[in-house]
Formats: C-alpha cells, structure tokens, sequence
C-alpha cells in the first residue's frame, strides 16, 4: 500500500478521474454485457430456473469480464499466472457491483425473467438493466481509481512495452 501513496500526494484531476471510471465501467459493461445476455439467453432457451439462468450470467459475465482484461496485460508479456492477479484485482469489485444491480433490476421488473427470447419486455428489460448497472457503477470505480484500486491497477499494463515486476 505504501507504495502508492506518491500517487496520491496532489489532489487528482476530477474530470480525467471521472473519464477514466468511465471507460473502465464501459469495459465491464462490455464483458458483463457479453455473459449476462449469453447466460439469459442459454438459461432461458434451456427452461433454467431463474436462479440458475442468473448464476449461469453472473459466472458467464465474471469469465468474459475477467478475459478482456486478461488479453492486454498477457499482449505487455506477463504471464497467465502473473497476469491473473491483475485482473482479479482489477475487475472483481466491478464487476459484483454491475451483476448485483443488474441482476435484482431484472428480477424486479414483473415478467422480466419469464417473458422468453421472443418478447420486447426481456431484451428492453435487459438492456434497461445493463444501463443501470452502469450508472451506478461508475461511481464505484471513480472511487477505486481514485484510491489507485480497481482499474487502476491494470492501467500500466494497456501500455506493453513497460518493465513490469
């Protein structure tokens, strides 16, 4: 921790902080998008419970979340073991915060998990939620960015080419 306390010595730029919550939030939404609507649609198509058809996108969202992260910093040479750890610490909290609230809007919106592929109410209610999600997620990773958590952590490694420990 107190290796990133040099970071932090002058009060950091709100307007490119906010920038970069949300371009990291973006790329969430983009991984959490990717599983979420391929979790619904397989639970879905298969006739899965609505627990299971959500357990299915959560873990489906983490996976895809999880590997747009991964490809940079494998692409900057570290390893699979070596990158791992940046991507979890990178991503984990933001994308739980996006399943979460993506999830309970779905499940709060009347018929929304039982309407089937077929019907407006799922894919509005889906895309509706995802929008969601974003909104209050981008505040969460202001606050990690800010913190030299989150997003943060795997900045360094969008640049390959750099010496990484």
């Amino acid at each position: 921790m107190a290796s990133h306390d040099h970071h932090h010595t002058s009060a950091p730029n709100p307007r490119g902080l906010t920038r970069g919550a949300v371009a990291a939030t973006l790329h969430c939404l983009t991984g959490c998008a990717i599983g979420e609507v391929l979790g619904m649609v397989v639970g879905t198509a298969l006739g899965l419970s609505n627990l299971a058809t959500i357990v299915l996108s959560v873990v489906l969202a983490f996976v895809f979340g999880y590997s747009l992260t991964l490809r940079p910093v494998l692409r900057s040479g570290l390893t699979l073991a070596a990158a791992l750890p940046v991507a979890l610490a990178s991503d984990t909290v933001s994308i739980a915060v996006m399943e979460v609230v993506d999830n309970l809007v779905m499940l709060l919106i009347p018929g929304a998990m039982d309407a089937g592929l077929t019907r407006w109410l799922f894919w509005a209610s889906l895309a509706g939620s995802l929008v969601i999600a974003f909104v209050l997620t981008v505040p969460v990773n202001r606050w990690l960015i800010a913190r030299g958590r989150g997003h943060a952590v795997v900045h360094q490694y969008h640049h390959a080419g750099h010496q990484h420990h």
